[in-house]
């Protein structure tokens, strides 16, 4: 992720489009519903054929005027009955198509979301490291529905305008071959102008899908980070780094959408100047017997149709290059590599016991930047292992190894006596319990917030998890007690409150390890006194790794490693490191202090 010097804000840089691979990957979508595409194509040719009837039968409903004074009403009223009942039946069909191509574009974009949603649930980790939430939001929110508006409404005019174009042109020259040629000239002129404006739209409107993704990005960030914003009185410094975002996200769609006006009104201007040599020589022509005035006018018809659509596809020209784009960005999350799948020989691991060893363990998060160094540490089954050390020192990577979220450079992690890329991710992770400093919990209930971490889950055991992690009486003074619905992340509780949900829901589950990521950092030194028996006998007959940086809370342990830059430092019980008087001695003093 590259940042912006002026805004101070992380953005992706983007590649070279590649239109034709964007259209293949709406293509995957569309093959799906061939039917329903045939019967919208039969729609469309009925319904513009219909139409394209109607100037034939104005021409000779004027040819049916003989003279001043000698009109044949008779046959005049007849072609121009026959012209009403076409034209509503052209509209009833046409109608019916909007219909049918709203459906299919619904429907496709149902399957999208759920291919993009899906994807999303199998990708690595370490995507969501490298890419903005917004950015994420804004591809499967934005970008689809931009798909959708062109599926359902610029196809349908696309094909329209190709019926169009083709039996309006059958029908000129039935008419009048000579004319043709003569409106031919301006032809090649809309084309060249056409194919010359797409090179210069292509890139823009793909940039303005991208500054979007990076606006949309910012401001889930900001949102996200109100206390601290405010808390540090920063409103001013985020409101101008906004203003430079919005103006950048501001100036990609002035000058996407600036190029994409200008051809709708030039595009106009030369097939005006097409009517005109049409009209003088039609004009010409009538004059010299060659043509009736009713051809004239049924000519003139018929070009103005055969021009429309050129002029329709300069207009939703820009919307099919913003479609394009999206569909390019949203086939980048598809196209992204899932999290690799389990080796053939991979176990389900059961019955487990806890043995955890780290042999000679290499690993960074970038090939030139290794963060662990020849690491190596044991765990015995039931034993209580804490990693302390500055920031920075990769404790929280150990965590990020020990679930297999990311795969060692080099050396060996192994359960139970198993190398852990022999076991599969599923029996792997449910293996574990987690409590984590950054604590998540969903729209939903308190029970299955609670429950989340085991399936078909009792209230009566659900109830017992919230009494050992002391929520019980707080969730008893809710106003529906256990069924008390929480709002998104759990804004109506306080962070203590979210931290004892998730121990109540790592007490819940039936793993045989343990994961605390500074469990307690959220709650008060009294509720944290209050919890520390609850915590000895969620870890009771567990492997545990503790994260902490009180060190207060970590003293029994059965072994206490000392990470600093990647290595282990000191390694031992709490009194044999304080004897020492090395790294640890140093830690606990300054937190003593």
């Amino acid at each position: 992720m590259a940042k912006d010097k002026t805004t101070g804000v992380s953005k992706a840089v983007e590649h070279a489009r590649d239109p034709k691979a964007a259209a293949a990957f709406l293509w995957r979508y569309l093959k799906e519903f061939k039917f329903l595409l045939f019967s919208a194509l039969v729609l469309t040719i009925a319904a513009n054929s219909f139409a394209l009837i109607g100037p034939g039968l104005s021409g000779s409903a004027i040819d049916a005027m003989h003279g001043k004074g000698a009109v044949d009403f008779g046959v005049a009223f007849g072609y121009a009955r026959m012209m009403a009942v076409l034209y509503v039946i052209s509209a009833v069909l046409s109608y019916l198509l909007a219909l049918l191509m709203r459906s299919i574009s619904q429907k496709i974009v149902r399957r999208m979301r759920k291919d993009v949603f899906d994807k999303l649930m199998k990708l690595p980790v370490s995507y969501f490291d490298k890419h903005m939430a917004g950015d994420i939001i804004s591809r499967v929110s934005y970008d689809i529905d931009v798909i959708n508006t062109s599926l359902s409404n610029d196809v349908v005019q696309i094909l329209a305008s190709l019926v169009t174009v083709v039996g309006s042109f059958g029908m000129m020259v039935r008419i009048s071959p000579v004319l043709v040629i003569v409106m031919c000239v301006t032809i090649p002129i809309s084309f060249m102008y056409t194919a010359h404006m797409t090179k210069l739209t292509r890139p823009r409107f793909a940039k303005r899908s991208a500054k979007l993704g990076q606006m949309n990005g910012y401001v889930e960030e900001t949102v996200g980070g109100q206390r601290v914003i405010q808390g540090y009185a920063c409103e001013a410094v985020y409101t101008e780094r906004f203003s430079n975002v919005n103006v950048e996200a501001t100036d990609a769609y002035y000058n996407a959408d600036y190029l994409n006006a200008t051809m709708g009104p030039t595009i106009n201007f030369i097939n005006n100047l097409s009517m005109c040599l049409v009209t003088v020589f039609g004009a010409v022509l009538f004059y010299l017997g060659s043509m009736t005035l009713g051809n004239v006018s049924s000519f003139v018809i018929y070009s103005r149709k055969f021009s429309g659509p050129i002029n329709e596809a300069a207009n939703i020209f820009g919307e099919l290059q913003s479609a394009l784009a999206a569909a390019e960005r949203v086939n980048r999350i598809l196209s992204e590599d899932v999290e690799p799948a389990d080796k053939e020989t991979a176990a389900t691991l059961e019955k487990v016991k806890g043995d955890v060893r780290i042999e000679n363990v290499d690993f960074g998060y970038d090939p030139g930047k290794i963060i662990l160094k020849d690491f190596s540490l044991r765990a015995e089954p039931g034993k209580l292992i804490a990693v302390v050390g500055p920031t920075g020192a990769g404790k929280t990577t150990l965590i990020n190894l020990l679930m297999r979220f990311y795969d060692p450079v080099s050396g060996k992690i192994l359960i139970d006596g198993r190398e852990n890329d022999l076991i599969t991710r599923r029996s792997l992770r449910g293996s574990f319990a987690m409590v984590l400093q950054d604590t998540w919990v969903f729209g939903g209930t308190i029970y299955e917030n609670i429950a989340y971490g085991k399936k078909n889950a009792t209230m009566e055991e659900v109830v017992n998890a919230a009494k050992t992690a002391r929520i019980h009486s707080f969730i008893m003074k809710q106003p529906q007690g256990y069924n008390t619905i929480l709002t998104e992340d759990g804004v109506n509780i306080s962070k203590g409150q979210k931290q004892l949900l998730t121990i109540a829901r790592a007490m819940l589950t039936d793993a045989s390890m343990l994961i605390l990521d500074e469990a307690t950092s959220n709650v008060d030194t009294r509720t944290e006194k209050l919890i520390q028996s609850a915590m000895e006998k969620l870890m009771e007959n567990k492997t545990c790794f503790i994260i902490a940086h009180r060190l207060s809370t970590i003293q029994h342990a059965d072994e206490i490693i000392v990470v600093n830059d990647g290595r282990i430092a000191e390694q031992g019980r709490h009194e044999e490191l304080m004897q020492k008087k090395g790294a640890y001695y140093e830690l606990y003093a300054a937190q003593i202090k």
